[in-house]
C-alpha cells in the first residue's frame, strides 16, 4: 500500500493530474445536463459490464443520447454488435427496458436528497437490469457523485484483493477501505479511482 500511495503522490505532480482534473470537471458538468444526457450515461454503464470501456464509448458515440432513447430494439442490437460487443442481444434488451427511467436525472436527485447516495445506488441495482454495484457506482461517478468506489479488477488488484465475486457486503467492506485511502490522500473516491486506473492501464477514460 505504501508503494501505491507513493505512486499516486508522484503522479499528482505530473501532467497526468491535468488530465484527471479535466475528466473530473467533465463529470461535474452533468449537473447542468438533462435527463437525456444522464440516460445516455446510464446506457454507457450498462454496456461496460463484462466489456471494455473503449467498446462502450464507441457504441455511445455511434448511437448518441437520442438513439439510446428512441432506437428500436433491432437497430440498437445492430449498432452494439457492429462495435463488437459480445453481449449485443442482452445489452440492447437492457437498454430498451431501462427506458422506463428516462427521467433518470430527476429520479436520482430525489433519491439522493431522500436516501443519500447509498440509497440511490441501491435503487439503481434493484431497478435497472444489467447494473450491479460496480456499474451503478460507475454511473453515479460519471454524473458527478464522487463518493463511491468502482471496484473493477484493476482496482481490486491494486488493493490486494482477490477477484472472486463481490457480494453486497464484500463490496461495501472494500469500498470502506477504498474511501479511507482516498481520505488519507485528501482526494475523493472518484479522483483516486482515476489515478489507480492510470497506474494499471496507462490511460484515463471514464
Amino acid at each position: 500500500m505504501k508503494e501505491l500511495i507513493n505512486q499516486i503522490k508522484k503522479l499528482r505532480k505530473s501532467k497526468v493530474k491535468r488530465t484527471i482534473d479535466r475528466r473530473l470537471k467533465e463529470f461535474s458538468s452533468f449537473k447542468n445536463k438533462g435527463n437525456k444526457e444522464w440516460f445516455c450515461e446510464l446506457c454507457f454503464c450498462i454496456l461496460t459490464a463484462n466489456s471494455k470501456a473503449k467498446t462502450a464509448i464507441a457504441i455511445q458515440n455511434e448511437v448518441t443520447a437520442s438513439g439510446f432513447c428512441t432506437m428500436c430494439l433491432n437497430d440498437l442490437r445492430g449498432a452494439i454488435k457492429r462495435n463488437k460487443h459480445r453481449f449485443h442481444n442482452n445489452k440492447a434488451k437492457y437498454i430498451v427496458e431501462a427506458r422506463e427511467h428516462l427521467d433518470i436525472k430527476d429520479r436520482i436527485k430525489k433519491l439522493v436528497a431522500k436516501d443519500g447516495l447509498a440509497g440511490a445506488r441501491e435503487w439503481l441495482v434493484k431497478n435497472v437490469k444489467g447494473l450491479g454495484y460496480k456499474e451503478a457506482s460507475h454511473f453515479l461517478r460519471n454524473v458527478g457523485y464522487f463518493d463511491v468506489a468502482i471496484l473493477d479488477r484493476h482496482i481490486l488488484g491494486l488493493l490486494g484483493e482477490d477477484k472472486r465475486a463481490l457480494t453486497r457486503k464484500r463490496y461495501l467492506d472494500i469500498e470502506a477501505r477504498f474511501r479511507q485511502l482516498a481520505n488519507r490522500l485528501s482526494m475523493s473516491c472518484a479522483e483516486l479511482d482515476l489515478y489507480m486506473w492510470y497506474i494499471k492501464t496507462g490511460i484515463v477514460l471514464k
